[in-house]
């Protein structure tokens, strides 16, 4: 897959707040988009609910299995 980028709105599949990832699901991103707590835009702990609708800015190639990764999440 090619160097991609984009932005869109998702909703939050899981989160994992022991591990500080999740992964988002969005049109833009089919199969669900991977992203890590480093890439949420909020002051003190940042984490994510399931089913919470966030904005966010992905790229390509993504991590971990997933073919996209949020560069960052609102």
């Amino acid at each position: 897959m090619d160097h991609q980028t984009g932005e869109d709105d998702g909703i939050v599949r899981f989160w994992h707040d022991d591990e500080g990832w999740g992964v988002i699901d969005s049109p833009s991103t089919p199969g669900g988009c991977w992203t890590h707590f480093s890439a949420i835009e909020a002051e003190g702990f940042r984490s994510l609910t399931p089913g919470a609708r966030v904005r966010l800015h992905w790229e390509s190639p993504g991590q971990d299995g997933y073919n996209y990764r949020a560069t960052w999440t609102h």
